[in-house]
C-alpha cells in the first residue's frame, strides 16, 4: 500500500514512539501527585513544553496541551470574549473545526463575518480590513489550508487585526512541522496545532497563547495546565508530540526540497491531460489538489484504492460526502472541475518510486475516463 494522504494523518515516527513508551510502561504516575514517583512524568511534560516553545519562538508558559487541533481551535474561538466586542471574522476556507465553532458562537449571539479568498486560495489583507469593526473581538485565519496547502500571509493579516484592537488566532494544524512557524514573526496571539499531522501520536495537540491574552478555561475540574485545562495529562502523547516536532523541524528544509521535487515529477507526468493544479505558489510542500474536468473524485479515489494507493478527495473530515467542498466553492471553481478533484498529500516517508507509481495510476485512470 502506498500512503499519500498525509494531510489527513501521518505515520508515527519510530523515535516518537520510543519517547512515549516509558510513560506507558514504567513511568505511569500521575504528574500532579507530590511523591517522587511522579517526578519523571512531571519533568517530561515540562521538557516537552520547553521543546515545543523553542521551536515556535514562544515561552514555555505560553504552550497549553490539548487533545488536538479541534480542541485548540474551539478553545481559541470560544474562550476569547473581551467585554464590548461581539464580532468574529474568519476565513471562508477554514477547517470545519473553526467554521463550526464560529457557528456555535453565532447561536450564542455573536456575529460572524467570513473573508472570501482569491482564486488561488489566499486571503488579501485589504479584504480582511474591509470586514473589521470596532467591536471585532477575534480574527481567525488558518496558516495553511488542509485541501490545497495554500499558505496565508498571516503576519499581514494579524497586523490588520491588531490595528483594530482584535486578537488574532491561526489554525496551524497543516503547517506546524512542515514549514517554519515562529509565533513572534507571525505576530499571532493564539495558534493551534495537532501532533498526528507531523508524525506524532493522535489525540494530542497544543494551543499557543501569547502572554497577557485573556482566555476562558476550556473545561473545569483540576488545576492542570495552570488552571486553564482540567484533566490528567496524557504524558506519553505529550512526550511523543514534542519528539516528533523536534525531528520534523530538524529535517524540514531537506524534506521540503525532496517533496517539491516529487511534486514536479507528479505534475510532469500529467502534462498533456485535461487537469488543473489548485495550489497557490506559496504552499505546504507535497500537498497537491488536482482537478480533472468532468470526472468524479470519489470514483478516482476508489480506483486508486484498488490499485493500492491511498489518496483523498479533499479534507479528510468531509471525504465521506459527495458534495463539493466549501474550499473549492469559495475559490470559485466551476462544478465540472470541482467534482473531479482529488488531494495527493505526500509526507516525509514517501519515496520517489511511490510518487512515480501514483502518477502512473492517476494518468491511467484519468486518461481512460477523459
Amino acid at each position: 500500500m502506498i500512503y499519500a494522504d498525509n494531510a489527513a494523518t501521518t505515520r508515527l515516527d519510530p523515535a516518537a514512539l520510543e519517547a512515549m513508551l516509558p510513560y506507558l510502561k514504567e513511568e505511569y504516575a500521575n504528574p500532579s501527585q507530590p511523591y517522587s514517583f511522579a517526578r519523571k512524568a512531571k519533568k517530561a511534560i515540562a521538557g516537552a513544553r520547553e521543546t515545543i516553545a523553542g521551536i515556535l519562538g514562544a515561552e514555555p508558559e505560553e504552550i497549553f496541551f490539548t487533545s488536538g487541533g479541534t480542541e485548540s481551535d474551539n478553545w481559541a474561538i470560544k474562550g476569547t470574549n473581551p467585554v464590548g466586542r461581539n464580532h468574529i471574522v474568519a476565513g471562508a476556507l477554514e477547517h470545519h473545526a473553526v467554521l463550526h465553532a464560529c457557528e456555535a458562537m453565532k447561536r450564542q449571539g455573536r456575529e460572524v463575518s467570513y473573508v472570501p479568498p482569491e482564486r488561488d486560495g489566499t486571503i488579501l489583507p485589504e479584504k480582511l480590513k474591509s470586514l473589521l469593526r470596532e467591536d471585532t473581538a477575534l480574527v481567525t485565519v488558518q496558516l495553511a489550508n488542509n485541501e490545497t496547502g495554500a499558505i496565508e500571509p498571516i503576519a499581514s493579516l494579524a497586523e490588520a487585526a491588531h490595528e483594530r484592537g482584535a486578537f488574532f488566532h491561526t489554525d496551524a494544524v497543516q503547517a506546524a512541522g512542515h514549514i517554519p512557524v515562529n509565533v513572534k514573526e507571525l505576530g499571532v496571539d493564539l495558534l493551534s496545532a495537532s501532533a498526528h499531522k507531523f508524525n506524532g501520536p493522535k489525540g494530542i495537540g497544543f494551543l499557543y497563547r501569547k502572554t497577557g491574552i485573556p482566555l476562558l478555561p476550556y473545561q473545569d475540574g483540576g488545576a492542570q495546565e495552570r488552571g486553564n485545562r482540567a484533566g490528567t495529562e496524557n504524558v506519553a502523547a505529550i512526550a511523543g508530540m514534542a519528539r516528533a516536532l523536534e525531528i520534523n523541524a530538524g529535517v524540514m528544509e531537506e524534506t521540503a526540497e525532496r517533496l517539491r521535487a516529487y511534486e514536479r515529477i507528479l505534475l510532469g507526468a500529467l502534462e498533456g491531460m485535461e487537469f488543473r493544479y489548485n495550489g497557490a505558489e506559496n504552499h505546504v510542500p507535497g500537498n497537491m489538489s488536482l482537478s480533472f474536468r468532468g470526472l468524479d473524485g470519489e470514483a478516482i479515489l476508489h480506483r486508486m484504492d484498488l490499485m493500492g494507493v491511498a489518496i483523498s478527495t479533499g479534507s479528510a473530515c468531509t471525504s465521506g460526502r459527495t458534495t463539493i467542498s466549501h474550499v473549492l466553492k469559495a475559490m470559485g471553481m466551476p462544478e465540472e472541475w470541482a467534482r473531479g478533484t482529488v488531494r495527493v498529500s505526500l509526507g516525509r516517508f514517501n519515496t520517489e518510486e511511490e510518487v512515480r507509481t501514483i502518477a502512473g495510476h492517476l494518468r491511467k485512470i484519468a486518461g481512460e475516463a477523459q
